[in-house]
């Protein structure tokens, strides 16, 4: 890069199941032009990328409707398996871009659910990806429970003490250390505690690069949707280790955020375009000539 102080991160912007879910839903629609193609709920959390996709044709919708014709995508995030039922009730084909590795997640809650475990799901609960994991779970058992901090498990503790078993996985996107905490927690209280460390590779590679470029840098500037986990998480533990700050986009840049910083890092969420990223860059230099 032109600008010796400025270092982008290697793992910045779209991961693999993202770029998967963005080609897709295109490719489908390409493959379909006198199809309606919808998506249910934001294929991704990002505002350009869904702009993109509804000026393609792909229509992002919240409901179901009961009657319609075309395609229905599963956004990345999964869906509840009674979600897959309604859509093809509607009359619709269900294209399933749910990302592998939420699939991955989805099947450990599963396995625990049928083995008699009481389920514990590390993340957030009005997730998409955490709602359709317990709704996968919830097949098989009543006894999950969702959670990030000590507090939000507190009021399981009878039941798992009485439980014995406790099964662990995570939303994909989650930070180690909220998983951390709360086995620790389990292990004081449950008989057996067996746990699924399902953060996705990208993510933890994400945050363990973005940590390191944080300790040789002034300020680091995260890029990426305020509604996306992963890149909130990612602000959250960079946070702790230099001066960082959280936007959507470059109009979001001033010369006040930049004052002072000698050395500027950059990280981007795994919902965040090269496009957006590319602009962030070009602001920065800007402003700092």
């Amino acid at each position: 890069m032109d600008n010796p102080n400025i270092k982008l991160a290697k793992f910045a912007g779209f991961c693999y199941g993202v770029k998967r879910a963005v080609e897709t839903a295109k490719k489908l629609k390409q493959e379909n032009p006198d199809k309606n193609v919808y998506i249910l709920g934001e294929l991704i959390h990002n505002t350009d990328v869904i702009n993109e996709l509804e000026n393609l044709g792909i229509k992002t919708i919240y409901e179901i409707p009961q009657k319609g014709n075309g395609i229905c995508i599963i956004r990345s995030h999964g869906a509840a398996p009674e979600v897959f039922d309604q859509i093809k009730n509607a009359g619709l084909e269900v294209v399933d871009l749910t990302c592998p590795d939420v699939k991955k997640v989805q099947q450990r809650a599963i396995e625990l659910a049928k083995n008699d475990y009481f389920v514990v799901i590390v993340g957030r609960p009005n997730h998409p990806e955490v709602m359709a994991i317990k709704a996968n779970a919830e097949l098989y058992t009543d006894k999950v429970a969702i959670a990030t901090t000590i507090e939000e498990l507190a009021p399981y503790e009878t039941l798992i003490k009485t439980h014995k078993k406790v099964g662990v996985v995570v939303q994909t996107t989650q930070m180690v250390s909220s998983l951390n905490l709360i086995v620790n927690y389990l292990n004081t209280i449950a008989k057996e505690v067996l746990i699924f460390n399902t953060i996705c590779q990208s993510t933890a590679m994400r945050q363990k690069e973005a940590r390191e470029l944080a300790k040789e840098s002034d300020l680091m500037i995260v890029v990426g949707s305020k509604k996306s986990a992963n890149t909130t998480h990612l602000a959250e533990i960079l946070q702790e280790c230099t001066k960082t700050v959280h936007i959507e986009n470059d109009l979001e840049l001033n010369k006040e955020i930049l004052k002072n910083a000698r050395s500027i890092g950059i990280t981007a969420g795994a919902s965040t375009p090269q496009t957006i990223i590319n602009n962030v860059i070009s602001k920065i230099k800007e402003d700092k000539t």
